[in-house]
């Protein structure tokens, strides 16, 4: 799971909104999605804390 903001409004797949600036947690895949729908933007929120992602750096990925 990988948590992002989100840079736009966005109904998960239960219908459940969430609004531009929220933070939520999602899989590899939804996050592929979001990104090309560019729902999400270029920065994990979690970056050099529990997972993959290194500080200062734009990677997205599972953690």
């Amino acid at each position: 799971m990988v948590y992002v903001r989100l840079e736009k409004e966005w109904t998960d797949g239960d219908g459940v909104g969430h609004s531009s600036g929220d933070m939520i947690d999602v899989d590899a895949a939804t996050l592929a999605k979001l990104q090309a729908a560019g729902i999400v933007g270029g920065e994990s929120a979690d970056q050099g804390s529990t997972g993959g992602g290194k500080e200062g750096t734009d990677w997205l990925g599972p953690t």
